[in-house]
């Protein structure tokens, strides 16, 4: 079985992110997520919106989702990549070349974002919305 993997915060959950995950999952039988714990996405200077449970909720209810695991550092990717057995993994292109160094271990794939669509822009938008 082909099993791939992809690390994200996941935050507001939108059409993109099922995108990637849809599209990541073309590249295996299981697919794998690797979300940020609200201590490493404090870490990366990042605040969620929803807290990890139910940001793990929201990503086991895809059914392109087979397992979701907790991101806690930026060096455990080469760890859960033997652990779990990893073939592939796979980032946004906003990601591209970062991961390099993973294609001694699994192949490495960057995806197109789906353009129009981010958190970022959902925050922004809102942000605008509410003045």
């Amino acid at each position: 079985m082909k099993k791939v993997i992809t690390y994200g915060t996941f935050d507001l959950l939108h059409y993109g992110h099922i995108n990637l995950l849809k599209r990541a999952k073309e590249y295996g039988e299981y697919l794998i997520v690797a979300l940020s714990t609200d201590e490493f996405n404090a870490i990366k200077g990042k605040k969620s919106y929803s807290s990890y449970d139910e940001r793990k909720k929201l990503l086991e209810a895809i059914r392109y989702v087979d397992l979701v695991i907790p991101e806690v550092n930026w060096d455990q990717k080469i760890s859960d990549i033997l652990e779990f057995k990893v073939d592939t993994f796979v980032m946004g292109n906003d990601w591209e070349g970062k991961f390099d160094f993973l294609k001694d271990y699994c192949k490495v794939i960057y995806l197109d974002r789906t353009p129009e669509i981010s958190t970022t822009k959902i925050k922004n938008d809102l942000s605008l919305s509410l003045k």
